[in-house]
């Protein structure tokens, strides 16, 4: 049983899970750059302004964490599970998490910030217009 909140897990895990979009965005935008794509500048275009607003959440979530004395870090790592240690209040609890789950929740944060955020702006767009 977990002590802590739901809300501040989330935002705990995104602290798992954004700096990982970033490795997968970075390694992307390399291949991008050495490929031999006839026009490269839109898609290094939008993995660049992908990052910088992966980058602002982590800095949000980031800012967060620090306000309120919680902490993640990874303690070990085998071929099918990562263990991190959530520091939460003075408390520590150890989570376990089965690595394809956190691969698939990179993919979809990434399809996320790559396509669905525009989706969304575009909704609340039309609603306010």
């Amino acid at each position: 049983m977990t002590r802590i909140p739901e809300k501040d897990r989330d935002i705990m895990e995104q602290a798992i899970y954004l700096p990982m979009v970033l490795v997968v965005l970075n390694r992307d935008l390399s291949v991008v750059e050495n490929s031999p794509f006839k026009l490269k500048k839109p898609y290094l275009e939008l993995i660049e302004e992908t990052m910088k607003e992966v980058q602002k959440e982590l800095s949000i979530v980031k800012n967060y964490l620090k306000k309120n004395n919680l902490k993640v870090e990874e303690v070990k790592r085998d071929d099918a599970f990562t263990m991190f240690l959530f520091i939460y209040k003075g408390y520590e609890e150890q989570h376990n998490y089965f690595n394809p789950r956190i691969r698939n929740k990179v993919q979809e944060l990434m399809v996320h910030y790559l396509f669905k955020r525009f989706k969304t702006m575009t909704a609340e767009q039309k609603e306010s217009g």
